[in-house]
């Protein structure tokens, strides 16, 4: 019960911390007001985490290859440690990827349990990943490809743009409600299943269920919970990423928000636990390199990078130290 409790404060965290990746962009351009960006992101999240099924799911419960007896000690010690590290980082503004924590605390905390025999390590099967090394080459692959869409995508824009008048804002805008919509949809379709996943893992691990499956319930207060945190809304990391990287206008808008869902969703298809964070950052950087590159705050992109380099070791740490920990209360 501790463990699906924890999972879902999980969830509801990463719902807070990911708030920015709808809706910054459509607020920062004046697209959206802010509470009805919240609004249609948090439609678009349940939709997503509904339509898309629990192939991301299946992947982050995948990741564990303890004893039975072992699992519910794993699975606690390693949410506590993703969700030590996702308050910190929400603390000091800066975007985490939550599936980063996730894979580097389940992974940490299994070692420490059994040794490096107790992580089911895996790959590729086909794009499907598999374990702790496909879903990092996935983080890493969807991180990597927004940007240069992204910039390839603005460079098109602009030359398709170039004789437009300031009234081409309107039509633009109108785009990144849809833009945004989408990324919401993307985000729900991915996030709430790392939710899902821990959740019915830690069913299959107390006998609740007889083989692994994401009830119906789960998924409602997976979705939920990733909504409601939606609605509380992370404003610094909005402004992180809406001003902060580069100061965006609606074509601007509308090319990173697009990437970035299309690049969230396809990740969702193939079962990848990818970051949306650290795809919606770096469509912004290209989009910033495609028109005025040294107009990219360049020292806040270090920071970013920074957290997106450290957060597996360092969740790995933390689920391994909190493992005798739960162990002693438990």
């Amino acid at each position: 019960m501790t463990v699906l409790v924890l999972a879902g404060v999980f969830g509801l965290v990463n719902g807070v911390h990911d708030a920015g990746n709808a809706v910054a962009v459509p607020v920062v351009t004046r697209a959206l007001r802010p509470g009805t960006a919240v609004g249609v992101a948090a439609v678009f999240h349940v939709v997503g985490a509904l339509a898309v099924g629990t192939a991301v799911a299946a992947t982050v419960a995948g990741i564990v290859a303890v004893p039975s007896g072992q699992t519910l000690a794993v699975l606690g010690a390693a949410v506590a440690g993703a969700l030590v590290w996702n308050l910190f980082t929400l603390w000091r503004a800066l975007p985490c990827s939550s599936g980063h924590c996730l894979v580097g605390a389940l992974a940490g905390a299994a070692v420490a349990d059994g040794g490096f025999g107790a992580v089911r390590w895996g790959g590729l099967h086909g794009v499907r990943p598999v374990g702790v090394v496909g879903s990092l080459l996935w983080l890493v692959f969807s991180t990597l490809l927004a940007a240069p869409v992204s910039l390839g995508g603005i460079r098109l824009a602009k030359r398709a743009l170039r004789r437009a008048t300031r009234a081409v804002n309107r039509p633009m805008r109108g785009g990144e409600v849809v833009a945004s919509a989408g990324l919401a949809f993307a985000h729900g379709s991915n996030d709430a299943q790392k939710t899902m996943g821990l959740m019915a893992a830690a069913l299959l691990a107390s006998g609740h269920l007889s083989r692994f499956s994401v009830p119906l319930w789960v998924v409602l207060a997976s979705a939920g919970l990733l909504t409601l945190g939606t609605t509380l809304g992370g404003w610094q990391v909005v402004r992180t990423l809406g001003r902060r990287i580069y100061r965006l206008r609606p074509v601007d808008g509308l090319v990173s928000q697009g990437t970035a869902a299309a690049v969230v969703l396809v990740a969702s298809l193939a079962g990848a636990p990818v970051s949306t964070t650290d795809v919606v950052a770096p469509a912004i950087v290209g989009v910033g390199s495609g028109e005025r590159w040294h107009h990219v705050r360049w020292a806040v992109v270090g920071q970013i990078g920074l957290a997106w380099a450290v957060t597996l070791p360092v969740s790995a740490a933390l689920g391994a130290l909190f493992l005798p920990f739960w162990r002693w209360v438990s």
